[in-house]
């Protein structure tokens, strides 16, 4: 029955339309509406980060940005809508360095070199006051310090991971958790620290620091 139906069909006819599989191509409105809101973050960024982070406003982040107010509403909710996209714009440039130079093979020793070089490159001031700003506005707003709070939980976590290594090169009943724990609890500290003595040398510390817990431990 199917293959009369089939030869019955007008040969003139246009063949059916298929519907092809896997994800639309995105339109041109779709993609300057990413352009849009890329650019949305970066100015919310900039004026987080500078010196005037008090005038912190969608409208302002809207007028760096050269959009019109309702257009920054349209993307993004409110104030804290904008600081939760920054908060998940920055995971690239402190987290998710620190995840790869832990996960990438090698013995600890080896992963712990990759994680104290990283660790030993001075953070840019821009990033160094975009983390004051963040940490101003987790004091007054639950949603921020919620996202915050998630971010330094899977940053420490990057450090319990790198002792986690040494404990199964030692096989023995090592906890990880609070060498690692400590390790971060030392380079946040440090960070405040150098903020107000250059002179400090938080790389040799931290160094000094997970050098002498692994041997220890």
């Amino acid at each position: 029955m199917a293959a009369s139906a089939k030869d019955s069909r007008n040969p003139t006819a246009p063949p059916p339309r298929t519907r092809t599989t896997g994800a639309p191509p995105r339109s041109r409105a779709s993609a300057k509406g990413e352009q849009t809101r890329a650019r949305l973050i970066a100015a919310a960024r900039t004026l987080l980060a500078g010196e005037m982070s008090e005038r912190f406003t969608t409208r302002n982040v809207a007028a760096l940005c050269g959009v019109s107010h309702g257009m920054c509403h349209y993307h993004f909710q409110d104030r804290t809508d904008l600081v939760l996209a920054v908060i998940a714009d920055i995971r690239p440039e402190w987290i998710s360095p620190l995840e790869e130079a832990v996960a990438a093979p090698g013995t600890f020793a080896e992963r712990a070199e990759r994680v104290l070089d990283l660790l030993g490159r001075p953070e840019g001031t821009d990033l160094a006051h975009l983390h004051s700003a963040l940490h101003w506005h987790a004091l007054n707003d639950d949603r921020v310090r919620e996202s915050l709070e998630v971010e330094y939980r899977d940053w420490r976590a990057c450090f319990v991971a790198l002792f986690q290594v040494l404990a199964d090169e030692r096989g023995g009943d090592l906890d990880p958790r609070p060498l690692g724990e400590a390790v971060a609890a030392a380079v946040d500290g440090l960070a405040a620290v150098e903020s107000l003595d250059a002179g400090v040398d938080s790389g040799a510390v931290i160094r000094t620091l997970v050098l002498t817990l692994a041997a220890n431990a």
